[in-house]
């Protein structure tokens, strides 16, 4: 990504994307009619831990924002990392009616951080088999939060 750019999305409570900006329909690789109404995971790379998303969606689902670091995969196969802010989009009720991701280019001394936590996560999540998977990959990320001190949160917000 260009440091001055901005990815955005927006999707239905089910993930499904109802808007999608410029920025996003360039480098996915998608036409705005390819993506829209397509589940947001069609740029999901396979080198992230499932255990990102699931913590991702536990939190946006509560009401919450959620920050993490996100290795994308484009139509063509390439692929990119952005650093993601998802917000839930509330009803009037302060329900959950959709989400909203704003992404931008990641500092590359991020990734120098990043990068291992999810290898390890994933050989984790891999090892252990579909049953335990996030289980696998959630006491992963657990022993480097409890070696480091810090929450999830605090580690993607502070690297």
């Amino acid at each position: 990504m260009r440091a001055e750019d901005f990815i955005v999305s927006k999707t239905d409570a089910k993930g499904r994307i109802i808007y999608c900006n410029p920025i996003f329909i360039e480098f996915s690789g998608y036409t705005e009619k390819e993506l829209l109404g397509q589940q947001h995971n069609i740029i999901r790379h396979p080198d992230m831990p499932r255990t990102t998303f699931k913590l991702a969606w536990d939190c946006i689902q509560a009401g919450n924002e959620f920050f993490a670091y996100v290795k994308n995969m484009s139509k063509d196969g390439s692929f990119y990392w952005v650093l993601a802010h998802m917000t839930p989009d509330l009803d009037v009720n302060g329900r959950p009616i959709g989400y909203t991701s704003v992404r931008r280019c990641p500092k590359p001394e991020a990734l120098d951080v990043i990068r291992p936590l999810y290898a390890k996560m994933l050989a984790a999540e891999r090892a252990a088999g579909a049953k335990t998977a996030l289980e696998a990959g959630y006491q992963a990320l657990q022993d480097q939060l409890l070696r480091e001190g810090k929450s999830y949160e605090e580690l993607v917000l502070t690297i």
